[in-house]
C-alpha cells in the first residue's frame, strides 16, 4: 500500500485549487519532465533539444484515497502548453493492466483525450464541463492543444493498474499536431 494512504479508508472531502490544479488533503504529486518522456515524440531531434531546459510537461495531483481494489482515486492532471516538433505536449498515456473503464472531466482549457485499442484510434476534444469516458482495454492518453494549462480530473478503479510500455511498443493510432486550424491528427507513423 502506498506510504501516503492509511486503512480504512473514510469518507473523505477533497477539494482543488483551479489554479494550479493541487488537491487538500493531497497524496502524491507526480511530476512529468521532457526527460521522462523519451520517444514519445516523432522528432528525435526536437526532443533533444527540449532536454537542455528539460522543463515540466505535465503534473498529476492525486488524492490519498488508495489504488486498491474498491476504491476510486481521483487526481487532477495540469497539462503544460508547448509542441516538439510540431507535437502537442502529452502525457505518456497507459492501458490498464485490468480491464477497466475510467472517466475525465475537462476543468479548463483546452485539451483531447487520444484513445487506442490497438487496430482503431478515437479522439474526443475535451474542454471545460466535457466528460471523456475510457471503455476497458483502451489505451489513453490526453494532450493540450491550447495556448494556457489543460486541466482535468480523472476517476479510476483503484486497482485498474497502468501499463506505459504498452503504448511505447504499439503507439496510439494517432499523434496530435499543431495545425493551421487547431490540431491535426496524423496516423502515428506519418507524423513528421
Amino acid at each position: 500500500m502506498p506510504s501516503f494512504a492509511t486503512l480504512p479508508t473514510y469518507p473523505t472531502r477533497v477539494t482543488f485549487d483551479p489554479r494550479d490544479g493541487r488537491v487538500t488533503p493531497a497524496g502524491p504529486l507526480l511530476t512529468r519532465r521532457m526527460s521522462d518522456l523519451e520517444g514519445l515524440f516523432a522528432d528525435t531531434d526536437a526532443w533533444r533539444e527540449g532536454l537542455r531546459e528539460d522543463g515540466v510537461v505535465y503534473e498529476v495531483a492525486s488524492s490519498p484515497v488508495p489504488e486498491e481494489e474498491g476504491e476510486l482515486p481521483q487526481s487532477i492532471t495540469t497539462i503544460y502548453p508547448g509542441t516538439v516538433g510540431g507535437e502537442y505536449h502529452m502525457t505518456k498515456g497507459h492501458i490498464h493492466t485490468r480491464p477497466r473503464g475510467e472517466i475525465y472531466l475537462g476543468l479548463s482549457g483546452r485539451g483531447g483525450l487520444l484513445l487506442f485499442d490497438g487496430e482503431r484510434p478515437e479522439w474526443i476534444p475535451m474542454e471545460p464541463g466535457t466528460i471523456g469516458y475510457i471503455p476497458p482495454d483502451w489505451a489513453h492518453r490526453s494532450v493540450n492543444v491550447g495556448d494556457e494549462p489543460y486541466r482535468f480530473l480523472a476517476v479510476y478503479p483503484g486497482d485498474a493498474g497502468h501499463d506505459y510500455e504498452w503504448v511505447r511498443e504499439h503507439g496510439m493510432g494517432y499523434r496530435i499536431m499543431r495545425g493551421a486550424d487547431g490540431p491535426d491528427l496524423r496516423p502515428f507513423a506519418q507524423a513528421g
